[in-house]
């Protein structure tokens, strides 16, 4: 927010954090709520306030989403494959699982509370696991290097939310290894990559729900998140 800007009439956005073991800054290394400032920065950019919201008690999600306008769940690690009832593959990461109860339930609390939700990345695939949906534990081409993020393109399918966002095919800024597979209940697709791979999912209906495979804090197109913030308007 610009000096001098009113916070006033700015919808307040939870995003989810990451937990980590030791987390270095001066002389500490302790336990820390970690959040890239993509993050915040993209919902400041949108017109948004953002809120962190680390891990915490999955009974207390209803609560803090009862505080919230809008909900992201964030990028992140491997959703554990025992959530959507799934062997583990050799190639699927360890697992986070005070993240994944708690994020699970910011899901099932912005559903039910018709809070307008945005999943980016792990978000999108914990919205669609929330949904009785499943993952493919691996595929290739969409890393560009460890480390580094890569861009390809994500083409909308016609009469879906995220069409009427972004109505063009567009280079997205992408780092992941795991996709949706089959589509949790009621759940839709509304944007693929050229290799067919899910890139966006939405629940019609009246809440607001759109979950991206990308990262957009990553980059400078705010047209998703802007339309959350509108829609926690």
């Amino acid at each position: 927010m610009e000096s001098g800007e009113s916070s006033v009439g700015r919808p307040l956005i939870g995003v989810s954090t990451y937990l980590e073991s030791g987390a270095r800054w001066g002389v500490w290394e302790l336990e820390a709520a970690l959040l890239p400032a993509g993050y915040p920065r993209l919902v400041q950019r949108a017109g948004g306030l953002a809120a962190m919201l680390p891990p915490d008690d999955p009974a207390r999600a209803a609560a803090t989403v009862d505080r919230l306008d809008g909900v992201v769940v964030a990028g992140g690690p491997d959703v554990d494959p025992a959530r959507y009832d799934a062997e583990r593959s050799p190639r699927t990461g360890p697992p986070a699982p005070e993240r994944d109860a708690w994020e699970l339930a910011l899901i099932q609390a912005a559903l039910a509370s018709g809070t307008p939700l945005l999943g980016i990345c792990r978000g999108m695939q914990l919205l669609n696991v929330a949904l009785g949906g499943t993952l493919v534990q691996h595929v290739d081409g969409h890393v560009k290097d460890v480390g580094v993020f890569g861009h390809h393109a994500v083409s909308p399918v016609p009469g879906s939310l995220y069409a009427g966002l972004v109505p063009e095919s567009a280079a997205v800024p992408t780092y992941h290894h795991q996709a949706v597979d089959r589509l949790g209940a009621g759940l839709r697709v509304s944007a693929h990559a050229a290799d067919g791979t899910v890139e966006a999912i939405e629940l019609p209906g009246p809440g607001w729900v759109l979950g991206v495979q990308w990262h957009p804090e990553m980059g400078d197109d705010l047209r998703v998140m802007r339309a959350l913030v509108r829609a926690a308007s």
